[in-house]
């Protein structure tokens, strides 16, 4: 039996664990292509071809990089910071960009504890003096951790690692984070305070936050003004978060006790004023490598790029919202159903799309719907437009085409476990059409305006607005049958029981309808429109 061919390709740029690549290789729908240390030029032609990416720290993917990747699907970041891959172009591209935020986290963690301890207790320069035969003991005394406040400025899942570690020395912690409540900070042990208050009153201070506008330099010489004399400060997140001219500057002046860094402004730091000063210990970002993490974060991103190959959500996407395994559970049937609505209204505008309300009814209502509203919008916009959409990009597209979205949310459900209703307003034309799911899996339209309907939305469908009169049916099922188009299913909405009103009118099809014969049924008396849908 011949090898099945593969499907997708995978470029892997930055070494990763080998069990990262095992993940990939057991898909036979996968061709893995390892090559790393490659220099932008070689690897705008490696990538050329590439579905998905995986890369550590080293690879830097810029827009120019994608730009040569017209292909590529998902970028896979084996760790937590993505500074090293341009976010926002991704998106533009429709390409998801995942990492793996729990991989490293307990590596982190011991690590900013293993920093702590070596400062307080000068190991380094200790074994150093050790190791060239000199035996000072009291050159090297050092502090306990028993008493000693601990501010933890970002109270993520590191920040929270650490402090449940911190807890165990005895050390009293304070923390700052403004997403976090002050209730739920409390119940594990951790005071809430300002930064101010934090600098003013920690004996060490460690910092757990993502690198942006408002954390560049969290740690410069304005706020070093205000820490307690005699501080120990470590870094163990991104490296441009802390000022390192300003921290030098802060321990050579005696105001910092001491510092510990894995992460620098720019790696390796080669120039670096943080470099041979006595009571600072530096090491070569090793926050995430222990064997463990790494086995971990490599396993983790190559599974969340073969499932966005496959069509799945990747569930640390870091340009598509975040969601648990529970939740995506609860989402993921309803994905199709919200493409197919979005689909179906998109095929019957007739015009410009101006404006989306959906609302989530019944149990859907409680779920974070943000993934359903960007699976309705890639169904609605793709028919329109000539780029690719998809589930990364829909928000973005919908807003530089000047698509107004709203979400909404009722308990009331009708009939219906959960049922998505959307609403799409288009220069003077609007159309209401709800959707839902019988069992797990078989999408059902079940509303066209006022009319109730009851269709699966697949295939080729002709749907038409009529006047409600005898004749009708045959008139258009005659034409086609001339034609040799099968009608494979029917159904018709009424909007009163009485002939002489409006209805709406569903057909299934084996076959497409030609243009001409498309202008033959706009032309039956008493079509008021017709339209051909492919969904």
């Amino acid at each position: 039996m011949a090898a099945q061919e593969a499907k997708w390709r995978v470029l892997v740029s930055d070494k990763l664990a080998e069990e990262g690549l095992e993940a990939l290789r057991e898909s036979p729908e996968v061709e893995v292509v390892v090559k790393t240390g490659l220099e932008p030029e070689e690897l705008k032609k490696e990538i050329e071809g590439a579905h998905g990416l995986l890369v550590r720290s080293a690879t830097k993917v810029t827009a120019d990089i994608m730009e040569a990747a017209p292909n590529l699907m998902a970028i896979g970041r084996a760790g937590v910071g993505v500074d090293n891959i341009d976010v926002e172009a991704a998106t533009r591209r429709g390409i998801v960009v995942c990492n793996s935020p729990e991989g490293n986290t307990v590596a982190a963690a011991e690590h900013t504890v293993a920093l702590m301890l070596a400062l307080a207790r000068n190991v380094p320069a200790a074994d150093a003096s050790v190791s060239a035969g000199e035996w000072k003991r009291s050159a090297f005394l050092g502090v306990e951790l028993l008493n000693k406040t601990l501010g933890i400025i970002g109270l993520g899942k590191i920040g929270s690692e650490v402090a449940l570690r911190a807890a165990s020395f005895g050390m009293k912690l304070l923390g700052h984070d403004p997403f976090v409540a002050a209730e739920s900070a409390e119940r594990v042990g951790i005071e809430i305070g300002e930064l101010d208050e934090l600098l003013a009153r920690s004996d060490f201070i460690t910092v757990h936050v993502p690198l942006n506008k408002e954390t560049e330099h969290l740690i410069g010489r304005e706020t070093l003004a205000k820490v307690k004399p005699g501080v120990r400060i470590v870094n163990c997140s991104r490296g441009k978060v802390v000022d390192e001219a300003a921290l030098a500057e802060a321990v050579k002046d005696g105001r910092v006790a001491g510092a510990g860094l894995d992460v620098f402004e720019k790696e390796p730091p080669s120039d670096s004023p943080l470099l041979g000063l006595d009571g600072v210990v530096l090491t070569p970002h090793l926050g995430a490598s222990t064997a463990e993490a790494q086995v971990k974060v490599a396993v983790d991103v190559a599974q969340q790029v073969l499932d966005v190959l496959g069509g799945r959500p990747a569930r640390s996407a870091v340009n598509v919202m975040p969601l648990s395994p529970e939740a995506l559970r609860a989402l993921d049937p309803y994905l199709p159903v919200a493409e197919k609505l979005g689909s179906l209204q998109g095929q019957l505008a007739e015009r410009p799309v101006k404006a989306v309300e959906l609302t989530y009814a019944g149990e859907l209502a409680a779920e974070d719907t943000r993934l359903l509203t960007r699976a309705f919008l890639k169904g609605l916009l793709a028919p329109m437009l000539d780029e690719p959409v998809n589930l990364v990009n829909a928000a973005v597209v919908a807003q530089t085409r000047g698509v107004g979205v709203v979400e909404s949310r009722s308990r009331e459900s009708h009939d219906y476990v959960s049922l998505i209703t959307s609403r799409v307003q288009a220069d003077g034309e609007e159309r209401t059409i709800g959707a839902t799911l019988f069992g797990r899996s078989e999408v059902r339209i079940v509303r066209m305006d006022e009319y109730r309907v009851d269709f699966v939305p697949a295939g080729y469908m002709l749907v038409s607005m009529h006047i409600d009169q005898p004749g009708m049916i045959g008139k258009v099922g005659s034409l086609l049958g001339e034609q040799n188009i099968n009608i494979a299913g029917m159904h018709v909405g009424r909007s009163r029981p009485q002939p002489g009103g409006r209805s709406v009118m569903v057909l299934a099809l084996d076959n497409a309808v030609p243009p001409e014969i498309m202008e033959q049924l706009h032309r039956i008396e008493g079509i008021k429109t017709i339209q051909l849908v492919e969904l």
